[in-house]
């Protein structure tokens, strides 16, 4: 059966669109088709994962992560929170750096810089607290009022404010601002209610927990905003991370399981990387789902 040129070019476009995706898909930037795209890579589209069930399971046992880890150098191998908070800031920013510079998900790199914001996170609570003294109240309040500005300043600068998919350069240094300050102020709620109101390690999960089910009830039965419902889920997912890891941590006389810091952090790791597999199993089926549709497509036009 012989093909006409119109249909060869079909074909073509076809493949070039498919090529196009799996590139993307595959995180390998693309040069501008031609000089007048230039100035496009100025305002490249990036990429954060949806907000499915596993992006949640890989967030709590990030940042769970986080505060185990970060307890690990500050309190186990006793570092202090200053010289600590400093070094683990600084590999928060490197990798921030690369997050900012690739075009497309990099699924090891975003959640490198989730993790390392929340033991960045970790470490600058634990400074405000006991280095500089301000006590929980004090630095909840001051992280709350830092958490508002960026998200007032976000919603001013007329960027879009999706928390999910595509996303501008500049839109995403707010993201990853608000990220930071919301693990910190996490932490903070977390040791509150675990230390200063005396409710331990077990209960305050179980009341942060109900809250996050509260927060998804909202999602799914009304009308509230889903940016808003989802910085509150957010911030309530890291003091559950460390009212959590505390009581895989913390000694039997203060009501925690006594794994310590360095197995815990193991647990937790082993956690991750399971809803971290399945993540990118998940996207292999629908890559090869894509390839799939692509060349049904093109099977069609020639026929």
């Amino acid at each position: 059966m012989e093909v006409t040129s119109a249909e060869e070019d079909k074909i073509k476009d076809t493949v070039h669109s498919t090529v196009d995706e799996e590139l993307a898909d595959s995180g390998i930037e693309q040069e501008p088709k031609n000089k007048n795209n230039a100035s496009l890579v100025q305002e490249v589209i990036l990429k954060i994962p949806p907000l499915t069930v596993i992006y949640w399971c890989e967030k709590m046992t990030a940042t769970t992560f986080g505060e185990t880890f970060a307890d690990l150098f500050t309190q186990t191998l006793d570092f202090g929170y200053s010289a600590t908070s400093a070094v683990l800031l600084s590999f928060f920013i490197i990798s921030l750096g690369f997050q900012l510079w690739v075009t497309t998900y990099w699924p090891m790199l975003f959640w490198t810089v989730m993790a390392t914001s929340s033991i960045a996170g970790t470490c600058v609570s634990d400074f405000i607290d006991r280095t500089l003294g301000w006590g929980y109240p004090l630095g909840m309040g001051v992280l709350l009022s830092i958490l508002l500005v960026i998200v007032g300043f976000w919603k001013l600068s007329g960027e879009s404010m999706n928390v999910a998919g595509s996303m501008t350069r500049k839109a995403e240094c707010f993201y990853w601002s608000a990220i930071l300050v919301s693990n910190t102020l996490g932490t903070a709620l977390g040791d509150c209610m675990a230390d200063t109101l005396n409710l331990g390690f077990a209960l305050s999960a179980g009341i942060i927990g109900s809250l996050l089910i509260i927060c998804v009830a909202l999602t799914y039965f009304t009308k509230v905003s889903r940016v808003l419902l989802f910085w509150v889920a957010f911030v309530l997912t890291r003091p559950f991370g460390a009212t959590f890891g505390d009581l895989l941590t913390k000694s039997k006389a203060k009501g925690g399981l006594a794994l310590g810091t360095l197995y815990a952090s193991m647990v937790i790791l082993a956690l991750f990387l399971v809803a971290f597999g399945i993540e990118m199993y998940n996207l292999h089926k629908a890559k090869k789902l894509k390839v799939k549709e692509a060349s049904l497509e093109a099977e069609e036009v020639v026929e």
